[in-house]
């Protein structure tokens, strides 16, 4: 159970840190226009007619049949849902192949020594012990029809993001916009699709940002494309239904720290600048779960866990700009105290348990913020590891004390939409007991 404690904020100053001479690699992923292109080229329609200009029927007794009405929009439909079966497995085999190939990328720049064989190979266990989960879980979202993946909100390659979309919406629905994890290196999309389920299934709608991970880019780039994709949700969620004024942050793990630095960063540049292209005052909150806000505490301890200083400090642009990417520190800054008064309520979630980032990166936060006027509330799961709030949670089913605390938070001033979750329906187990309790103990995180 979480202990809350109350707290206030600081902000994250913008940094032009100038990226060291390290070694970069830029990886162009593959694009749909051609698809797009295919799609207005034949449509449903089309097809149906030429089918219907080009096959004759004979009946047996030798004379022509005709068409019984609708039998060509029929075929037509049964095409175009095979068309679109088509495209599906083709982009799930797309986005398989780009991963792929990303992993072998980041495992030739990395090189590959005993340790990091040892951390793959428990990576693949724990990925196995929670296949049942995942197998579901990739389906709802390569198929579903709530889903709307691969959104482009900027120039850059990896500047999409997915949309989960809520059924039988009648009214303007509330947003969060979501940066996932992975250790700056892996982050991915994809990889909020439970996240994004549950929380449509509660009647809000998830932007899951994608953003470029290293060696594709370092951490000013990340803070860049998090923004622009915040900025696009902002600027055109009405037009999927969202509500413009109602619109949450959320960012798990590196995507924590990523979103920190963006809203520090934004609150900062509104002080001095202004005309930006999105507000803090737009967002209403802002989630952390399993973050770390002090990158400078944090080189040795990731050095012990794998994620060795050199690469590390290459990610960060150089030892001499992690002080510029720590919210923490950015928020004790007296130069910033405007900026933190900006920033929206804040909430952070930490697992006491958790040896990926320690649960006091949370708690040294919490404090910035409150001896900075900011306003925070500090919830610690006891015994709770990294990815058990984010992962293993919520594939147990049941109630989810996190994912309950969101929702309460953002339908706290809608009195219907509380009494709806009041009556909502238990979230099924995805994964047997057993699996989860064995992946917890092989976890590499």
């Amino acid at each position: 159970m979480g202990v809350m404690v109350d707290t206030n904020t600081n902000t994250i100053p913008s940094t032009d840190s100038t990226q060291p001479n390290n070694r970069k690699m830029q990886i162009q992923l593959p694009t749909r226009e051609a698809e797009e292109e295919k799609e207005k080229a034949s449509s449903p329609s089309d097809v149906a007619s030429s089918n219907s200009e080009s096959e004759p029927l004979f009946p047996t007794n030798g004379g022509i049949r005709r068409r019984a009405p609708g039998e060509s929009s029929l075929s037509g439909r049964v095409m175009s849902r095979r068309r679109s079966f088509g495209r599906d497995v083709q982009h799930a085999a797309e986005e398989t192949f780009l991963l792929t190939r990303l992993t072998l990328i980041l495992l030739r720049y990395l090189g590959i020594g005993y340790r990091w064989i040892m951390k793959f190979l428990a990576l693949c266990l724990y990925a196995f012990l929670l296949m049942p989960g995942f197998i579901q879980v990739g389906y709802y979202y390569f198929f579903s029809s709530q889903v709307r993946r691969s959104v482009v909100y900027g120039e850059e390659p990896r500047n999409r993001l997915d949309l989960y979309l809520p059924l039988n919406a009648n009214d303007r629905m509330p947003v969060v916009a979501f940066i996932t994890g992975g250790a700056w290196i892996i982050g991915y999309k994809a990889w909020g699709a439970l996240l994004g389920r549950r929380l449509a299934e509660r009647g809000i709608i998830v932007a899951c940002i994608d953003y470029r991970n290293f060696p594709q880019g370092t951490i000013s780039e990340m803070v860049e494309d998090a923004s622009q994709g915040i900025s696009f949700v902002c600027n055109n969620i009405a037009s999927f239904g969202g509500d413009p004024s109602r619109i949450y942050l959320i960012g798990q793990s590196a995507g924590a720290h990523i979103a920190s630095c963006t809203l520090l960063n934004q609150a900062i540049k509104e002080c001095s600048e202004g005309g930006t292209s999105w507000s803090v005052s737009q967002i209403k909150a802002y989630f952390g779960i399993s973050g770390g806000y002090n990158i400078v505490n944090l080189v040795d301890h990731f050095h012990n866990r794998g994620l060795y200083r050199s690469i590390f400090l290459s990610i960060m642009e150089g030892e001499e700009s992690l002080s510029a990417f720590s919210p923490e520190l950015l928020v004790r800054k007296p130069s910033n105290k405007h900026a933190v008064s900006l920033l929206p309520r804040i909430v952070l979630f930490h697992g006491t348990s958790d040896s990926s980032i320690p649960s006091t990166a949370s708690k040294d936060f919490s404090d910035a913020l409150t001896a900075n006027g900011g306003l925070v509330d500090l919830i610690l799961y006891e015994e709770k590891t990294h990815t058990d709030l984010f992962l293993q949670d919520p594939l147990r089913g049941g109630s989810d004390q996190l994912l309950e605390t969101v929702v309460a938070v953002i339908h706290e001033d809608d009195v219907s939409a509380c009494a709806k979750d009041v009556e909502a329906p238990v979230a099924r187990r995805l994964v047997p007991e057993w699996m989860l309790m064995l992946a917890s103990r092989v976890s590499p995180f």
